[in-house]
């Protein structure tokens, strides 16, 4: 299982393991396959994968082949490649994933690889290896400059690197190939780099779509070479923010056309008439494919946009120029929208209107539920008792997210109870942010201030630590002294500090005889655990038994997400007044005020 971000050159790879099979470099005694998962998906009567297979190959005019293809897996001797699992529909990923896992196991001696995009990435096969595509190192990335200008300008190479070496963000961007490719597209057509991502996507947009009259293969491409750069972008944003809305990340070729006849139609002097419109969407949308690949014909008429990135590009331009902000903030906790309320801040002028309008979106989601509301009252209460210098939303996006953590990954009492303890008291018990850092190894920030990295952790390394029955009496006696360990350090309250003598007395005589304290935590464990917890309760205010539905939990999960996009669209390179900025923090994770 390959995965990778968005243009880390998953298909690359996939297509460059085919032709080292066929050239006898790797998996020589193999033949490859390679299926495209969307084709699969999307294919007439939903075959299985061996009579897709069988039918790619009947169109290449092998004869027999599904008697050869079927005796090929059935030897072991096909190298099977799965390209694109993130890009399947979501009416369609329950099959494709059951059709993969039901043709692995039945052919499993073969070899399979699957690419998926990483944040798409919520299912797991067991007999699968997964792996990560790692971004360009600064040597690819000079043998990519290298190869990509050596043939028009090889001078630009060495001012193309230095001037990669001169400007770090843009560096890391040409770490991912795919905005390496728009950045030698952008440098070699102006000689510079944009700051901004959304003027990068321009940028490169724009030399893809002077392309657009380049060649003029299709008849009736004429009638438009008139058209003006922004024109064409405007047609591929209303198909963008159409098609996204709608999931459709892959539509039928007659779909594609609708739309460009819709948009047609509207310009001077277009011709109406319903059988011209559709000859000329039919041009136009062949015009687009041919002449600059920005929709691209995945299947027998079925397309799509180049990638998934240019998809959202389109998207938020369109929103961006037609101020359509409730639409976009009717998906503020949908996942697959990020990046569109990304690349939205970035193209604005000014972003104060659209940065309230998320505020005042997100503080709504939980407005009404007394529960929340009274969990984002103690929220606030507690971090106001942090001696931690950090500003308060940051304390609160901390308080939060481990509230929001246990709940969501349902830890127990014995596993989250003394960790909770050790972080309250780490936030409220000094402000040396050394000793924090040298007490907790892994830092978690919280919602994510500008500047700052919270490193207080949430609780001691509490995903990788599980207590089972064959750790527990092994880790536990430990993980105890650790935390309550930690606690008996500060200043605390006499009383406070009497108690938790008390509970570690209780079972530090034993700690060195790991099998006699896995029997006193079986007798007496559960006992010690709930003293601990009222313990908790009344002298720090945690450890409280919050009681969420399932749809609470869900809803809690939204609210913390679409807090922490709305800190990274701010913490983007946007443009946000200093009044608005401040506002938007001081006020973030507070309870509604009625």
């Amino acid at each position: 299982m390959v995965l990778g971000k968005p243009g880390a050159g998953k298909t690359t790879f996939l297509k460059y393991l085919a032709m080292q099979c066929i050239e006898g470099r790797f998996q020589a005694d193999r033949v490859p396959l390679f299926i495209t998962l969307k084709d699969f998906a999307e294919a007439v009567k939903q075959p299985d994968i061996l009579r897709f297979i069988a039918q790619q190959l009947s169109n290449c005019g092998l004869i027999h082949a599904s008697v050869t293809v079927e005796k090929l897996l059935k030897q072991g001797k096909a190298l099977v490649l799965l390209d694109g699992l993130d890009e399947v529909r979501e009416e369609d990923i329950k099959h494709v994933l059951r059709q993969i896992r039901e043709f692995s196991d039945l052919f499993h001696t073969n070899q399979f690889v699957i690419t998926c995009r990483i944040a798409a990435k919520e299912y797991t096969y067991e007999s699968f290896t997964e792996v990560e595509m790692a971004d360009f190192d600064e040597k690819q990335i000079a043998i990519f400059a290298q190869n990509w200008f050596q043939l028009t300008d090889p001078v630009k190479v060495k001012r193309f690197i230095q001037k990669l070496k001169d400007n770090k963000p843009i560096q890391e961007l040409a770490s991912s190939p795919l905005l390496l490719t728009l950045l030698c597209l952008v440098f070699g057509d102006s000689g510079d780099f944009p700051a901004n991502r959304s003027e990068l996507y321009q940028e490169g947009l724009d030399v893809l779509l002077k392309k657009w009259d380049a060649k003029r293969n299709i008849e009736r491409d004429q009638v438009y070479k008139n058209l003006s750069l922004q024109r064409k972008e405007d047609l591929l944003s209303q198909i963008g923010l159409t098609t996204f809305e709608q999931k459709d990340y892959f539509f039928k070729q007659k779909t594609a056309e609708a739309y460009i006849a819709d948009f047609i139609r509207n310009l001077r002097d277009a011709d109406t008439d319903p059988e011209v419109l559709k000859l000329d969407s039919e041009a136009v949308l062949k015009s687009i494919e041919a002449q600059h690949g920005l929709l691209v014909e995945r299947a027998k008429g079925i397309y799509s946009f180049s990638h998934l990135t240019f998809h959202e590009y389109f998207a938020a331009r369109e929103i961006v120029f037609n101020s359509a902000w409730e639409i976009l903030l009717e998906h503020i906790t949908e996942k697959r929208w990020r990046e569109v309320f990304l690349l939205t801040a970035g193209m604005m002028r000014k972003a104060d209107d659209f940065t309230l309008l998320m505020k005042h979106k997100i503080d709504r989601l939980i407005s009404t539920d007394e529960q929340l509301q009274h969990l984002m009252r103690w929220v606030a209460k507690k971090s106001s008792l942090a001696t931690v210098p950090y500003p308060p939303a940051e304390v609160r996006g901390v308080y939060l997210r481990l509230i929001n953590h246990l709940i969501q990954e349902k830890y127990s009492d014995v596993e989250s109870l003394p960790r909770v303890l050790a972080f309250d008291l780490a936030l409220t018990g000094t402000s040396d942010n050394d000793f924090y850092k040298a007490c907790v190894p892994d830092g978690i920030s919280g919602i994510g201030i500008p500047g700052l990295s919270f490193e207080v952790a949430i609780f001691f390394e509490i995903k990788k630590i599980r207590v089972t029955r064959k750790s527990l009496h092994t880790l536990y006696p430990n993980h105890f002294n650790l935390n309550l360990d930690f606690g008996l350090k500060r200043n605390l309250n006499p009383d406070l500090q009497i108690l938790l003598d008390n509970l570690k007395s209780q079972f530090s005589p034993i700690k060195s005889n790991s099998k006699a304290f896995y029997n006193w935590w079986k007798t007496d464990g559960q006992v010690w655990n709930e003293q601990l917890r009222t313990v908790m309760i009344e002298h720090c205010n945690i450890g409280h038994h919050w009681q969420f539905n399932e749809a609470q939990k869900t809803l809690l999960e939204q609210y913390y997400y679409a807090n922490k996009l709305l800190m990274d669209c701010l913490n983007s390179d946007c443009y946000v007044s200093l009044e608005v900025r401040q506002k938007i923090e001081n006020t973030l994770l507070l309870p509604n005020e009625n």
